[in-house]
């Protein structure tokens, strides 16, 4: 038991140290390289650095190789680790997050001299085009999909087991991660609000694993919840480094491989239905929409689209006026519903 929670603390403090260092590095770092974007939610409209997404990668990867640098290296008189999660799963985990990571920094790059049309407003960052996004997202799924991750046997809510054999490496993981990259990435607009959400989420599914999961899936879900900890000090309202869509692309992807690598699906479809809602509202509006609000004298926000929802932070928005945290608040709680709709949807063996 010793060993269990060692393994699962000493990877996520190595996780937590090295996003604060590498975030630290990279609020220069992208300022200075020009790597910006615009923060249509505050009245002087500061350019602020982005692309904080790569330290948050950087500080995940670290923190699973700090696992498998101290389960190679095991004592037989005073075993430091011991070694239980599979190594090969690991690898294909980190190198499928970078592979994602790396579609939102190119996302992220494509800044212009002046503004051009966006979704739905005039942005500096003009990013990938829509049918490139979920494109260049599928290669992250090929680590997985190369070492046949999760189980082809997927409990379906009120449905049962379902065995679904090839499809599910070939066809599910692919689809998953699409869909789960790009869909997380819809949500993103607000300070704090994907870090917020990332980390509900990450916690949701620590906790599961500890309790009904695997070894590994606490493992991957303590690394993750400690690298957002981290990020979250300088994404939190104000934001110092906004994370971009290296970040919404590479947690979307990330959460998407722990649920399949944990064998969590089940419980991770409730958890992330949120962005299933999202992804279906912003679908209503041909995906040429924002989820932001028309900023208001008073610093609060007022829906865009008037009575029109196309995004969740629409419908918050519609319901009360909220300053720019109190949507991202807001949003959270969302999240947190759904956590624990999932965890008594699982106590009584519905999941």
């Amino acid at each position: 038991m010793y060993n269990t929670y060692l393994t699962l603390l000493v990877p996520a403090i190595a996780a937590f140290a090295v996003t604060v260092i590498a975030t630290k590095f990279f609020m220069s770092y992208m300022l200075e390289s020009g790597v910006i974007a615009i923060d249509y939610n505050k009245k002087a409209k500061p350019k602020i650095p982005s692309a904080g997404g790569v330290a948050v990668s950087f500080g995940i990867a670290i923190g699973v190789l700090t696992y498998i640098f101290g389960s190679s290296f095991p004592s037989p008189s005073h075993p430091f680790y011991l070694p239980v999660a599979d190594t090969n799963i690991l690898f294909a985990f980190i190198l499928s997050v970078i592979l994602i990571t790396l579609v939102g920094f190119i996302d992220d790059i494509n800044v212009k001299s002046s503004a051009t049309s966006t979704t739905g407003m005039k942005d500096i960052r003009k990013g990938l085009k829509q049918w490139q996004k979920p494109f260049l997202t599928l290669i992250g799924a090929i680590p997985l999909v190369a070492i046949n991750a999760g189980v082809s046997s997927v409990a379906v809510p009120f449905v049962g087991n379902i065995y679904l054999g090839l499809i599910y490496p070939l066809l599910i993981i692919p689809l998953a991660i699409i869909f789960g990259a790009n869909a997380f990435n819809l949500l993103g607009g607000f300070n704090g609000i994907s870090t917020g959400s990332g980390i509900v989420i990450s916690a949701g599914m620590l906790i599961y694993s500890i309790l009904f999961g695997t070894y590994i899936g606490a493992l991957i879900s303590a690394i993750l919840f400690a690298a957002l900890v981290a990020f979250a000090f300088f994404d939190f309202y104000p934001s110092k480094l906004l994370p971009g869509d290296s970040f919404t692309y590479g947690i979307g992807g990330a959460l998407i491989a722990l649920m399949i690598i944990g064998n969590m699906e089940s419980f991770g479809i409730v958890i992330f239905m949120p962005y299933i809602i999202e992804f279906i509202l912003h679908l209503r509006g041909r995906f040429n929409i924002t989820d932001l609000g028309k900023l208001q004298k008073d610093m609060t926000f007022k829906a865009p689209y008037g009575k029109k929802i196309y995004s969740l932070t629409h419908v918050i928005m519609n319901m009360k006026k909220c300053k720019e945290y109190e949507v991202s608040a807001y949003m959270w709680l969302i999240n947190i519903g759904f956590v624990v709709l999932a965890f008594a949807l699982k106590l009584l063996k519905l999941l």
